[in-house]
């Protein structure tokens, strides 16, 4: 019971600060992946948690507003559902201070950068700069990562006090995505805490095979970091010992370029 009444204080309740119909409604729209682009009404109400006809409300709702489509059967988001993520980076323009920042580096290093925040168990692109495709997977603004394997998850996460950590990890879906993946929490630690320590993460393809990645903070004028930028690049091209000696420099002076930028625009 005690477990209950603890897990019924910590949802939101339907009031003056909580309204329950935008809420679902982002569930709705969250219900959209890569894995279910395209779902049917039944699917939908499943994977947000809600009855078909609530679902069907919201859904009518976003496709009046032109956010989703549907050809009778199949529901899918539209590109104008992409406004909600733009009017984020819009409304920090340190990204786009940051971006000349990261073509320099990539220019340099001739490999990929990119810079996320912190979201929940996530990490979040807020921007990209390319010049291989290094992944599996497409990685674009709005792309989604766990933290406790990546390299600018864990240097984010270096960044806050250890019970929060802890919880981020417990609440995370650790498995072994390759054979490097560190799965024991106790060791994702240790690797969070050495990354506090040296002021950079290196991981070693734990998210991808081949895949290594190295990020360093970006931080706010109270010295805070609110963003990691990381350089990413293949094992067979790049090794983790080069990357580390002879690219983390660079990576490390791009960061607090781009931290000098964000804190001269908050002066």
């Amino acid at each position: 019971m005690a477990t209950t009444q603890s897990a019924a204080a910590k949802t939101p309740q339907p009031g003056d600060s909580y309204v329950q119909s935008f809420a679902r409604g982002l569930e709705v729209i969250r219900s959209f992946s890569a894995q279910a682009p395209q779902q049917t009404l039944t699917e939908v109400a499943a994977r947000s948690g809600l009855t078909r006809a609530g679902a069907r409300r919201i859904l009518l709702t976003l496709l009046t507003l032109g956010y989703v489509e549907t050809d009778g059967k199949y529901f899918s988001l539209t590109p104008r559902i992409l406004d909600l993520g733009f009017a984020y980076l819009s409304s920090m323009p340190i990204w786009n201070l940051a971006e000349p920042v990261m073509e320099g580096l990539v220019e340099q290093i001739k490999e990929s950068s990119s810079a996320a925040v912190l979201e929940s168990t996530d990490i979040v692109y807020v921007l990209r700069v390319s010049t291989h495709k290094i992944m599996s997977i497409s990685l674009g603004v709005g792309s989604r990562l766990p933290a406790y394997c990546t390299s600018m998850g864990r240097m984010l996460l270096a960044d806050a006090p250890q019970a929060q950590v802890r919880k981020i990890l417990a609440a995370s879906k650790i498995q072994p995505l390759t054979r490097h993946t560190l799965t024991d929490i106790d060791d994702v630690l240790a690797q969070i805490d050495q990354a506090r320590r040296q002021g950079w993460c290196l991981v070693n393809q734990e998210l991808e095979e081949g895949l290594i990645s190295i990020a360093a903070p970006i931080t706010n004028q109270a010295g805070r970091t609110v963003a990691a930028l990381n350089i990413s690049g293949q094992a067979n091209r790049t090794s983790a010992r080069v990357m580390q000696d002879s690219m983390r420099p660079a990576l490390l002076e791009a960061a607090q370029a781009i931290s000098r930028l964000l804190s001269s625009r908050r002066a």
